[in-house]
């Protein structure tokens, strides 16, 4: 491939002036302007949105920068394809030492490891390094770690091939970049943000549990394994929220000196309850609220230790940075987590073991993003095609089977662009309720309409709790993307309302596939409290009445019932119905009558989806085994 004039034209310009573009006077806005921008012009990029794009379909966006205690954190460049990143690109100035300076390529390294991005550029012009993003970065490594290609700016003409093979849009559009990272990926960094993470919450469960069973001796297993995952649930909130500019930053760290650490912990989260409304928070009964209310945790007795050094390893020199990973990587993590629970024994020693059903499925398989995309493509899209938001409200989402939320949180994601992009296509100014206008001119949806349309539209169930609280900590994160705490003050301020909206009318914990009709069988005992909490009956038309409205006579007795869901998504669970409790797959087997003689849950839930849809609703399911049952298809 020719090297392209303008960049010959570029590397004559900087060599026959270098000594004053080294100068420390030089800044990198006149590098950006001058050098870097017109780089990338020639490698295909549309980077100063000549076509006129709005925001979420620009080729290439300046990241919001993030105001994180005395520093401001962001990389400079986010190259995108379809709204997806692809790299990011951190500039210096030349006065920098790109190829010795450390500083500046953990920076970049962090950023890009922890949005899960393979490769990301560091440059000055003067050079020009490309670091491989999934190698783990350590804030003592060199400026070479993880390195794996660096140039000067003399080079390019001389490699030119291999830069726009790998970094032009062309070649990213073809897959080039993708191929070339997964070769990176399979030679050397593996060590992602999410598998890191997930060893990270692993010690902190193993650790926490260790402490609460043997200072709380009263606590059986459940209410060990409750009060771990909301404490670690409620920290990691809170210290999104710092690094996304929410809550002020370090808040969280000073915690950590001094005594009384988790109870002081404990008034952190009372105010969070304030300002949030999360069932995330929620210590007090409140009218209107049927969900009841945690009275155990802040009442628990904690040692410092524990909660001290969790959030010891929330800040730097940790890797982390909570403002670039998205839910969605939270949510696979959190999926792998789940996998899990904390075991009591009689000598108050911890065990953490694979749930059963884990054990049968054996192991947790965590949704791929591209088939999430792929299922809200097929349903939501459709649904939604040529609807005007009213008409949208209407529209009722389930996944039966939420887990961690991934499916959940890619239809919500999907909502919140069409009803921005068709407020902005429509008259923006006419909904200055919906929609308000941002930084650099682009528009945004009020937090007032991000809760309603997760309100009107958005249901799970699940039958696990501590993965119903996970659905509800991606969605509930999902809302404050983008917020600050100026727009969240503002909301309380002129509209006196919490912040986020309480989703225990939404999403819910129970048994998708058994109801309390369960108990009508004369061979079971209805009063058996072990059974009726293993089996976590779920009645449908009682728990969503908004989706299935009633009709009752005159004494209140139910006459008939209609409504059901317009979409059904989700990636139920897998696993062989051998070794479950006789009564549970006689209950099947007569309720489900399509499903005998089959041996998965699978199918049980399929018959399921066909009974919550309406009328020309739409589902679609992931199968794991890719498998067909054409009675549903």
């Amino acid at each position: 491939m020719a090297v392209p004039k303008d960049i010959l034209h570029l590397v004559e310009t900087f060599d026959s002036n270098i000594e004053s573009y080294k100068n420390p006077q030089y800044n990198e806005t006149q590098l950006r302007r001058e050098f870097v921008d017109p780089f990338f012009e020639a490698l295909g990029w549309d980077v100063t949105n000549k076509a006129g794009h709005a925001q979420a379909y620009k080729d290439v966006i300046h990241e919001d920068a993030i105001k994180i205690g005395s520093a401001t954190k962001a990389p400079d460049y986010s190259f995108r394809i379809g709204g997806t990143r692809k790299f990011f690109l951190e500039t210096k100035k030349p006065s920098i030492n790109i190829k010795d300076d450390p500083d500046p390529a953990y920076q970049l390294r962090r950023y890009a490891w922890n949005a899960k991005l393979p490769l990301s550029i560091l440059t000055d012009f003067e050079e020009f390094a490309v670091y491989d993003c999934l190698i783990k970065p350590n804030h003592t490594d060199r400026a070479s770690a993880a390195r794996i290609m660096y140039l000067t700016y003399k080079e390019y003409a001389d490699h030119w091939d291999e830069i726009a093979r790998i970094f032009s849009k062309e070649a990213i559009q073809k897959g080039s970049f993708d191929k070339f990272a997964a070769k990176a990926d399979g030679k050397r960094g593996t060590s992602t943000v999410d598998k890191e993470f997930l060893k990270e919450i692993e010690s902190w469960r193993k650790n926490l549990a260790t402490h609460i069973a043997r200072q709380n001796r009263e606590l059986g297993t459940a209410e060990v394994n409750f009060a771990v995952q909301r404490t670690i649930d409620r920290v990691l909130f809170l210290r999104m929220c710092e690094d996304r500019g929410i809550e002020p930053y370090g808040q969280l760290l000073a915690i950590k000196n001094g005594r009384e650490v988790y109870h002081r912990l404990g008034e952190l989260f009372e105010k969070a309850d304030a300002k949030y409304n999360s069932g995330l928070f929620y210590f007090r009964q409140e009218k209107g609220r049927d969900e009841l209310p945690d009275e155990m945790t802040l009442g628990l007795n904690v040692p410092d230790e524990p909660i001290g050094w969790i959030l010891h390893r929330l800040y730097y020199p940790q890797p982390y940075e909570f403002s670039f990973i998205p839910p969605e990587i939270l949510g696979n993590v959190y999926e792998q987590f789940l996998g899990k629970v904390i075991r009591i024994t009689p000598a108050r020693m911890v065990k953490i073991e694979d749930k059963p059903e884990v054990k049968k499925a054996g192991g947790v398989y965590y949704t791929p993003s591209y088939i999430v995309d792929y299922i809200v493509k097929n349903t939501v899209e459709k649904l939604c095609e040529n609807k005007t938001p009213k008409e949208i409200a209407k529209l009722k989402i389930i996944d039966p089977a939420c887990g961690s939320g991934s499916f959940l949180l890619g239809a919500y994601t999907y909502l919140l662009n069409y009803h921005r992009d068709w407020y902005v296509a429509n008259e923006p100014e006419k909904y200055t309720k919906q929609l308000y206008q941002g930084k650099g001119g682009h528009y945004f949806l009020t937090i007032a309409e991000k809760k309603q349309i997760l309100l009107n539209n958005i249901h799970g169930v699940d039958i696990d709790s501590q993965a119903v609280e996970v659905t509800k900590l991606s969605l509930l994160l999902k809302v404050l993307e983008g917020e600050s705490q100026e727009t969240i003050g503002q909301t309380y301020r002129i509209f006196h309302e919490r912040a986020l909206p309480d989703l225990g009318n939404n999403i819910k914990c129970g048994n998708s596939l058994i109801g309390s009709d369960f108990f009508e069988n004369p061979d079971i005992n209805p009063s058996d409290e072990e059974l009726r909490r293993k089996v976590n009956p779920f009645d449908w038309q009682k728990e969503f009445p908004q989706v299935f409205p009633q009709s009752r006579d005159s004494d209140g007795a139910v006459i008939s019932s209609s409504g059901g869901f317009n979409a059904v998504i989700g990636n139920p669970p897998w696993v062989d119905i051998k070794g479950m409790d006789p009564e549970l797959v006689d209950f099947y087997f007569v309720s489900y009558c399509t499903t005998q003689n089959r041996m998965n849950i699978y199918a049980t839930f399929l018959h399921k989806a066909i009974e919550l849809l309406r009328p020309k609703g739409i589902f679609r399911f992931h199968h794991p085994k890719f498998l067909s049952y054409p009675e549903f298809l």
